[in-house]
């Protein structure tokens, strides 16, 4: 399918690559960092029980312009989108540094900046599916995930230290961006596709469809949940009726595809809960601050960032069935070491996350490469943006859930797992219960792989 392209094109496009995922690590390292500290930055601002709003909200928005970058991958000019992000960076980065005196600015400037960082990085999976050889998609999959997992070692040691520093100063991080526009405007293809009128109703409903979904979660609202099943009812008929809807219900035909991103809402529904309960644990059980933590956890993150370095060679050598299996079967032990060996000392937490996030990194490569493979290439950015939605509302509702139960200490009386009553035998359950869906995610992968693949394990090398 590559050879189609013109290789110049090709070749500018992978080299714009390292700019994209520079930017991309900057957006990743600040939502780590805001993740970490938005309880403080709502008791500086005088709003504490706003500043949930400080995640939540950026969350919602990068789901949404998931979808929609991803989309508009497949027929806008990746050059022009890339500049239309650096610009929402700029907007945003300057808004939150002077925003200091209201929260309402402060969630609206991470917004903003949030969905100009998210372009590099859908940009950069369209590019790595539409104009990277087959067999090398895994290998700049596995960079991309690296990155991830650094950027959020960066960020996990940024937030713990934010008790000395101003948070403001963290708006400033991407704007580092603009040293790689440069490269971007001369490298990414400025290739627009066949005319094509943007379906902005389409997208609008889109992402109030599943933007409803996560405020149910976050916020445990009935109406939220009514709210949605309205409006997925009315996106339904949307691309139903709509000739030139972004996205048409034989899209949702393709049984293969459906299957494949099951595994992305199974597995991923623990990313962003983690390191809050790690974090949790150490506090609650061991006395350990936030900066004691950060460097408990960041073994953790850099273990995970080589782990996705190496995935693609790894995939490469034993195939995309087994590297899913293998990438579940280290979240599982990480889970079930948590959840039995919470109290044998701060090494046990450091070990536990070092298998459960090497797990993660490992997983993205063979699944993202199996849920774009089910789709043609004319469709890749379709896929990428819905597989970027998942990734992201699948761990949004992981964390809102989890949240919950630690603070609800829902099973503080169970200690079958050997620990002792109360935050202990909460939080040893809850690890079990998340090892508990990620067993299920691996038996439902084994029943659908010969679904999946022509060879029943993905070992045959994926042509583009």
């Amino acid at each position: 399918m590559n050879a189609t392209l013109d290789p110049q094109v090709q070749r500018g496009a992978m080299k714009a690559m390292p700019g994209l995922v520079f930017i991309f690590i900057f957006g990743i390292l600040c939502l780590q960092a805001f993740n970490f500290v938005f309880a403080d930055i709502g008791e500086d601002l005088g709003a504490p029980e706003q500043a949930a709003l400080i995640t939540a909200i950026p969350g919602v928005v990068l789901g949404i312009v998931s979808v929609i970058y991803g989309s508009l991958g497949d027929f806008v000019s990746l050059r022009r989108l890339m500049m239309v992000g650096v610009a929402l960076i700029v907007v945003g980065s300057v808004l939150g540094f002077f925003s200091g005196a209201s929260i309402c600015l402060v969630v609206i400037a991470r917004a903003i900046q949030t969905a100009g960082c998210q372009v590099a990085g859908s940009v950069y999976l369209v590019v790595a599916t539409k104009y990277v050889p087959g067999p090398k998609k895994v290998v700049y999959f596995g960079i991309f995930t690296a990155a991830y997992q650094f950027s959020t070692a960066l960020g996990v040691v940024a937030a713990g230290q934010l008790t000395k520093i101003s948070w403001v100063w963290l708006f400033v991080i991407p704007l580092l961006s603009l040293i790689f526009v440069p490269s971007l405007y001369k490298n990414l293809p400025d290739v627009s596709g066949k005319a094509r009128r943007i379906d902005v109703a389409g997208f609008f409903l889109a992402g109030l469809t599943v933007g409803s979904l996560v405020m149910f979660f976050t916020m445990n609202s009935w109406w939220w949940l009514l709210g949605f099943a309205v409006l997925a009812v009315g996106f339904w008929v949307y691309i139903s009726r709509v000739p030139h809807a972004f996205v048409t219900p034989a899209f949702f035909s393709n049984r293969s595809y459906l299957m494949a991103l099951s595994l992305i809402l199974v597995f991923y529904l623990g990313q962003y809960a983690m390191n809050p309960l790690f974090n949790a644990v150490g506090a609650q059980l061991y006395g350990y601050s936030a900066a004691s933590m950060s460097f408990v956890l960041i073994w953790a993150s850099l273990i995970g960032a080589t782990m996705g370095m190496l995935s693609g060679k790894i995939v490469g050598w034993i195939g995309r069935g087994p590297g899913i299996v293998l990438a579940a079967g280290l979240m599982v032990v990480g889970c079930f070491m948590a959840a039995f060996t919470l109290e044998a000392g701060i090494w046990a937490v450091g070990l536990s996350a070092v298998f459960f996030f090497a797990g993660l990194a490992m997983m993205y490569s063979p699944v993202v490469d199996t849920v774009v493979g089910t789709v043609d290439v004319s469709e890749s950015g379709r896929a990428v943006g819905i597989n970027d939605l998942a990734m992201n509302v699948s761990p949004s509702i992981g964390v809102a859930i989890v949240g919950s139960l630690m603070s609800g200490m829902a099973f503080q009386g169970v200690t079958f797992t050997g620990a002792s009553e109360g935050a202990a035998a909460s939080y040893s359950v809850i690890f079990l219960l998340l090892g508990g869906v990620f067993i299920l995610g691996l038996v439902w992968f084994l029943a659908i792989k010969a679904r999946l693949y022509p060879d029943a394990w993905g070992r045959v090398s994926q042509e583009a």
